[in-house]
């Protein structure tokens, strides 16, 4: 890209950023989402995020309806307030933001403009479409998880029939309209084209961790091991949302084989749709000794979270490839932790752990292999090593934060000046 192109988009173009969360909210999309806005902004573009009020998990959260945070302005519109517990009152939450950030992006974009649209609320590309073409601007869909096809996979009755052939046929016209759209893995890519986006609007950009503050920490070290009471104990470890994506009976099935080996110990840290099961399935089963649970940790502390464990699993539905990916692997990466990944063997997942050495790969449903495999490594440190270390270098050469900067600020500058810079792929 010559200077003067660059100089020209920065000068001249706004990005306009989509999400139903955003900084500080601490969930996964907000905080990849927050670290790419920033970034932006912070290299000189005019970067806006139109957002809601709220933080996940916390629906009575009220944060400043405008504010500029890191040069980044924040619209957080009014929505309501029902939470994720209902599944009628999570739709009138998602109903409400649509109308609010439709108005808002009407008000706020102009021609030249790049909007982006993430997944929450899903289908949240087909209303940035609409209110794209109105004003003249450019849509990139950013791709966290494919919709409808996720819902459908998880049983809403709703989206069956005509309904979901409908929603389909919509949110395919906005992948194929879209001057750009973002996916985080392969999988995913060939479900977009498959769809009917143009191959050269599809960019393959990982999703990251930080890299730079999330670090490995010996256990010597770290002082939630000291205030969790983990010393002495191998820990299996999960952190994130537990969402109806992610498979956890497997690893239930592993905690009860192994209740009685007391140096083993499952952590979970953070929360979800499946969380609050998971805990009664425990409790039902007196394994609290085996079991135990945190709250989500500020991001300041996930160096500390993240390398308390030996281990991390990582857990994916096969029905669900190429609808989601798990990007949690990248904070274990980041942290030097060996990954489980219980998913299907030709899984994306599955191929990138085995492709770099950095853990194991476990079938959903095969619990009896999960706590063999947990208890060989438990007794194997310098094993452990190994793969974490492995684990830790496959991410500095391909998915930090600066290869996912760059990849983003290409394709940014080719859709913006489409004439001069050409499209590419990631």
């Amino acid at each position: 890209m010559h200077a003067n192109f660059e100089s020209s988009f920065r000068s001249m173009q706004r990005i306009i950023f989509l999400n139903r969360f955003f900084f500080p909210d601490h969930s996964a999309t907000s905080q990849i989402l927050s670290d790419l806005a920033f970034h932006l902004s912070a290299s000189g573009h005019h970067v806006h995020v139109v957002t809601s009020q709220q933080r996940y998990g916390d629906p009575e959260a009220r944060l400043p309806a405008e504010e500029t945070v890191r040069g980044v302005h924040i619209h957080r519109v009014a929505t309501t307030r029902f939470g994720r517990s209902a599944l009628a009152g999570r739709g009138l939450d998602y109903l409400s933001f649509y109308v609010s950030m439709r108005r808002c992006v009407l008000a706020l974009a102009g021609p030249g403009d790049i909007v982006v649209a993430k997944t929450d609320p899903p289908l949240l590309c087909v209303l940035a479409m609409q209110a794209a073409r109105r004003r003249g601007a450019r849509l990139v869909n950013w791709l966290q998880d494919l919709y409808p096809e996720v819902a459908i996979q998880l049983g809403v009755p709703m989206l069956r029939g005509p309904v979901g052939r409908g929603v389909t046929y919509l949110r395919d016209r906005s992948l194929t309209a879209a001057d750009a759209n973002v996916v985080p893995g392969e999988s995913m890519a060939a479900r977009v084209l498959s769809r009917g986006a143009a191959p050269e609007r599809v960019h393959i950009i990982p999703n990251w961790a930080d890299d730079e503050s999330i670090v490995p920490v010996p256990h010597a070290e770290n002082p939630l091991r000291r205030d969790w009471g983990l010393e002495g104990k191998f820990v299996i470890g999960y952190s994130g949302n537990l969402g109806r994506a992610h498979e956890f009976d497997t690893v239930l099935g592993a905690a009860e084989r192994l209740r009685e080996h007391a140096h083993v110990v499952f952590v979970f840290i953070g929360g979800g749709h499946q969380f609050d099961e998971l805990a009664r399935r425990v409790a039902k089963r007196d394994l609290d000794r085996t079991v135990r649970f945190f709250p989500y940790q500020d991001h300041a502390a996930l160096k500390y979270s993240l390398s308390a464990a030996d281990l991390h699993w990582v857990s994916l539905r096969p029905e669900m490839e190429g609808l989601i990916f798990p990007s949690k692997f990248y904070g274990i990466a980041a942290a030097g932790r060996p990954v489980i990944a219980i998913a299907a063997k030709d899984s994306e997942i599955a191929r990138l752990v085995l492709r770099h050495d950095c853990g194991i790969v476990i079938e959903p449903g095969n619990a009896e292999a999960l706590a063999e495999a947990l208890l060989l490594l438990s007794a194997d440190a310098k094993r452990r090593a190994a793969m974490g270390a492995s684990a830790r270098a496959m991410l500095d050469v391909n998915f930090t934060r600066r290869h996912g900067f760059a990849h983003w600020l290409r394709m940014l500058e080719n859709v913006a000046t489409p004439e001069e810079a050409g499209a590419t792929t990631a």
